[in-house]
């Protein structure tokens, strides 16, 4: 079943575009920055990607199995039950066109940088976090096969609650991202509220696969003023099992649909963030590589470990 108007209308009010039913393509914040300031998002600073010609999309826009209350998307989910999933050259068509809709705005504005434009009309990344639980969509990995087909790397962003669905991907993405937002069962069940039984086992088994899966792999921290900070012994017992690339502590920002469900006082400093990420770099021994205090986030790894995609 697809979308309802309501919903739509919704969505549509926040900027998203809906594809396929069940689709949606919405442009990164950090888009407009590229175009119109020459400034890239952190991701383009530690990991290469480019800003500007990056496709922030989902395949299940509102479909997720987690109610985090820290997150900044539309909470009006409907359930993962049946649903009419579009083929994967229809679902990356759509929202191959409606991005390039969406980028044309810019052409008319006198600070956007032509060459940077042109560029931004030819996705070669695809960002598959922009809402909902992508795993959740039965063809993630014929998707990802056909965007690498076409020249594209992907950024994979889950919650790890379908270890099952990672491991018969049937192409990895360029790099996979498992939100690991609570050091233990209390406060996962309490912060990312899940809808199902056995949520935070199902978790633990992702973690536990992490390392046989031959791609970039980043557990991402997001951090929470008042709730998940201060646990970095038993993140870092968590992060051994997943043995991961890199950890990306984030903090929380006080955006979006959140701000129903936290206030201002949840958002840490970057300062917070920073010593939240020394103690536990040190505790995996590994070093703090980079960061960028506009957008709360750190890169914890080894200096051995590649950053870039490679050509």
């Amino acid at each position: 079943m697809d979308l309802d108007k309501r919903t739509i209308e919704h969505l549509e009010r926040q900027q998203y575009k809906v594809v396929a039913g069940v689709g949606a393509v919405k442009l990164c914040h950090w888009m407009r920055q590229k175009l119109i300031y020459g400034r890239p998002c952190y991701k383009e600073e530690f990991y290469g990607i480019k800003s500007h010609r990056c496709l922030q999309m989902t395949p299940t826009v509102n479909i997720c199995n987690f109610r985090c209350l820290f997150c900044w998307r539309y909470h009006g989910m409907t359930g993962i039950g049946e649903k009419k999933y579009p083929e994967p050259e229809e679902l990356l068509e759509n929202c191959l066109r409606e991005q390039s809709l969406l980028v044309s705005g810019f052409k008319g504005d006198k600070r956007c940088d032509p060459s940077l434009w042109e560029e931004a009309r030819s996705p070669n990344q695809v960002a598959i976090s922009l809402s909902g639980e992508p795993t959740l969509y039965p063809k993630l990995g014929e998707f990802i096969e056909l965007c690498r087909r076409k020249g594209m790397t992907t950024f994979l962003v889950t919650n790890g609650s379908v270890p099952k669905a990672l491991a018969k991907l049937s192409c990895l993405p360029t790099q996979l991202y498992v939100t690991l937002a609570a050091p233990n069962a209390d406060i996962f069940e309490r912060l990312c509220v899940p809808q199902f039984p056995r949520a935070w086992d199902n978790l633990m088994e992702t973690l536990e696969l992490l390392p046989s899966l031959s791609t970039r792999r980043v557990v991402r921290h997001t951090l929470v003023s008042g709730w998940n900070m201060g646990w970095e012994e038993e993140y870092a017992k968590l992060d051994d099992i997943a043995e991961p690339d890199f950890v990306e502590p984030k903090g929380y920002v006080f955006v979006g649909d959140s701000r129903t469900r936290m206030t201002m006082d949840n958002m840490p400093s970057h300062a917070s963030v920073s010593q939240f990420s020394a103690k536990l770099a040190s505790l995996l021994s590994m070093e703090v590589l980079r960061e960028r205090e506009d957008s709360r986030v750190t890169l914890i790894g080894s200096r051995r470990t590649r950053l870039r995609i490679a050509d």
